[in-house]
């Protein structure tokens, strides 16, 4: 369904605002301007259509105005420019009316006449007597300008016509048979015009001064001319304003166009369509860089090694083994195992509450240069992944907010506040060296009973009576079985704290990640993201506007 005029200037503001800062600054000015003369238009006479006549200097312009209005009022000669003020006729109204008047001071056209609706004739209503006044009718709420010549010598006057064919609703351009296809008209003033056929009017005049067979020719030769500027669907026409040939057609063809009262509409929108392919094309292509997900996988992995992730994970894997020794170990030599220092304190990463680690730095050695180095172009080839195909200047932009400088600190801080092992030792660590505690009371039992017996043996005193269990008398059970079975517990619990420590550790891997990924999410994801999003919309709503 094709937009309102309302609904394209929307889409096409949006996408601007979209874009701001990083469209071409000249796009974004004209555009603008385009924004705000078409709400001005609109909120100016919706009654009344404005058709300008323009043409260079020596096309009979003026002489073909007055042959559509029936009267002498635009003036004509010899001079040369012979306008160089706009002149309004406004059928129907007093020019000086609300309505007309607003949308004449909007055009900055002073010089204004009234003529009546109907057949066209004299200010004062009489009809002229003549080819010029052969039955067809001005329409009521015509506003009919006469421009200044497009090429005069006299900057004003250029300026002047320039200014308002950027304001007309229907562009009737007079051209002459001498001067058609001149280059400057192709290429300064109908080219732009691309894609408003509905609202561009090709007239040859002085059609008079060339056969039949020549007219035909002129006239094929204009409309390929058209085409190849963009305007394959404006009409063309052959006219004379001194014999009146083809003034009937062209004023019939304007009286169409203020009946439907479509050419301002049809005119603006044309004029947002092509500012919004414009604005279109700046944003360049849809991205077409691999796929994202990798991207963010390599720039992780290169964040995590410049945070230390390796270093920290094997000091988790240690410290878990060291935790768990020190909880399962044999009793007795449990203290050579303190003796080592604890692989996370030292680096400052022992478990802690919550409230100390958002304050505490760790002991990590600071990132080297392949490090840095390779974050950095993480960062980079990240970016660019993600803005492939996008313009430079929102590849630069996206760049420019990415604050990498605070990447060290912040990963820093991201490793400190990770929970890597649970504060309190894992249940079966605590069975464990229950066991080991029994097992070492059994020996020592054991170790004293021997001792009693020998010290008995020794003063010659009786022995008692020694229950023998199994092979052996119950004191070396005790002290033997409870040794061996200590030293046993004490193996397994070396085998499962290993087993356990790496759980452990790919359990922290997986926190840390998750930490780098929150850093890397709010210093270069989220960041891209916002660079990405608005041109998304940029894209979307220039390609909204721009549609039929």
């Amino acid at each position: 369904m094709s937009l309102t005029l309302d609904e394209r200037v929307a889409a096409l503001d949006a996408a601007l605002d979209a874009g701001d800062g990083r469209l071409p600054a000249p796009l974004v000015t004209q555009t603008r301007d385009l924004l705000a003369r078409v709400r001005e238009r609109a909120g100016l006479s919706a009654e009344h259509t404005v058709v300008a006549l323009a043409g260079a200097t020596g096309s009979g312009k003026s002489s073909l105005f007055n042959a559509l209005v029936g009267a002498d009022l635009a003036g004509t000669g010899v001079q040369r420019p012979t306008t160089s003020h706009p002149l309004a006729v406004v059928v129907g109204d007093d020019p000086d009316g609300d309505g007309p008047a607003r949308l004449l001071d909007w055009l900055e056209v002073g010089r204004r006449h009234a003529l009546p609706a109907g057949q066209p004739g004299a200010p004062d209503g009489r009809p002229r007597a003549g080819a010029d006044a052969r039955g067809a009718r001005l329409t009521d709420g015509l506003v009919l300008l006469d421009l200044p010549d497009h090429d005069s010598v006299v900057v004003e006057h250029r300026v002047r016509a320039e200014r308002l064919v950027s304001r007309a609703d229907l562009l009737v351009w007079v051209v002459d048979p001498q001067k058609y296809a001149d280059a400057a008209l192709h290429e300064r003033y109908l080219r732009p015009l691309a894609g408003h056929d509905d609202v561009v009017v090709l007239v040859l005049n002085q059609a008079d001064r060339l056969s039949a067979g020549d007219v035909d020719s002129v006239l094929a030769d204009l409309r390929r001319l058209a085409a190849a500027d963009g305007l394959e669907r404006a009409r063309v026409l052959a006219a004379s304003a001194r014999t009146g040939a083809g003034v009937d057609d062209l004023r019939a063809l304007v009286a169409q166009a203020v009946e439907r009262r479509e050419a301002t509409n049809q005119r603006f929108g044309a004029d947002l369509r092509t500012a919004a392919r414009g604005v279109a094309d700046a944003c360049g292509p849809e991205p077409r860089g691999r796929r994202r997900d990798v991207a963010t996988d390599r720039l992780l992995d290169a964040l995590e090694d410049a945070a230390g992730v390796p270093t920290v994970v094997t000091a988790v894997r240690r410290s878990a083994i060291r935790r768990a020794g020190a909880h399962t170990g044999w009793p007795p030599v449990r203290w050579l195992a303190r003796l080592r220092p604890d692989p996370l304190r030292r680096l400052h990463l022992a478990p802690r509450p919550a409230a100390e680690a958002d304050l505490t730095r760790t002991s990590l050695p600071p990132a080297g240069a392949a490090q840095r180095a390779t974050a950095a172009t993480a960062v980079r080839d990240h970016a660019d992944a993600v803005l492939a195909g996008a313009p430079d200047t929102w590849v630069l932009a996206a760049r420019a907010r990415l604050d990498t400088a605070a990447l060290p600190d912040a990963l820093d801080h991201a490793v400190a506040r990770t929970p890597l092992l649970p504060e309190r030792p894992v249940w079966w660590w605590r069975v464990a060296g229950a066991v080991q505690w029994l097992l070492l009371t059994a020996a020592v039992v054991g170790a004293l009973w021997l001792g009693g017996i020998a010290l008995l043996a020794y003063l010659q005193l009786p022995e008692p009576v020694t229950p023998v269990w199994g092979p052996a008398p119950a004191p070396t059970v005790l002290l033997v079985g409870g040794v061996l079975a200590g030293l046993l517990v004490a193996a397994l619990g070396a085998l499962a704290g290993r087993w356990g420590a790496r759980a452990r550790a790919r359990a922290a891997r997986r926190r840390l990640r998750a930490s780098v990924t929150e850093v890397a999410q709010r210093l270069v994801l989220t960041p891209l993201a916002a660079e990405t999003d608005a041109l998304a919309v940029c894209r979307r709503q220039a390609a909204r506007a721009a549609g039929r």
